[in-house]
């Protein structure tokens, strides 16, 4: 008995591959064809990009640092995304722009000027990362406009150290013990 049940199993165990391919085989459309039900991919909508920049917890903080010549610019920015999040007709947009809190610090770090931006509270789903913001307060139209790419260009030229987001840091920040 115990050489049938060895036998058995040694048996299923070398046909279990091809049961494997066979269903799967099974289960797939022919190439190019959609599953049974399925519109075909080109009708189907390419699902929404994650947030490149989010926080994890109810707060959180931005550093952010400038080249000294370019805090205008900055600023500049800042007022765009602000502005255009509050006037979106969506309310998590909303909301994310009235948790920002943007400020200047006095003390400078490294020729650059420093900012300080506050976001309380944290949309758990906001986009904080500054370009991928300002892309959502646009239509399509000013998107595609070759000027919105030479704007995309001064700002990101205003970050400090050469112009890339290096000059970011960002802390996730939780309420502790009564808000001391």
């Amino acid at each position: 008995m115990r050489s049938f049940v060895t036998s058995t199993f040694a048996l299923a165990l070398a046909l279990a591959p091809a049961a494997a391919i066979a269903q799967t085989t099974a289960q797939q459309p022919p190439a190019g064809q959609p599953p049974a039900g399925q519109p075909p991919a080109a009708a189907q909508p390419a699902p929404p990009a994650a947030p490149k920049l989010t926080f994890t917890t109810p707060a959180g903080l931005l550093l952010v640092q400038v080249k000294g010549d370019q805090a205008a610019v900055f600023e500049e920015m800042m007022a765009k995304i602000k502005t255009g999040l509050a006037a979106s007709d969506k309310p998590d947009l909303k909301q994310e722009a009235a948790g920002i809190k943007v400020y200047k610090a006095s003390e400078g770090m490294g020729g650059n000027a420093l900012y300080v931006l506050v976001v309380d509270p944290a949309v758990s789903t906001g986009e904080y990362s500054f370009l991928d913001a300002l892309a959502k307060t646009m239509t399509p139209e000013q998107q595609r406009d070759p000027a919105t790419s030479e704007l995309y260009k001064k700002y990101l030229g205003a970050y400090a150290p050469d112009g890339k987001a290096l000059g970011l840091n960002k802390l996730n920040l939780t309420p502790v013990g009564g808000g001391l």
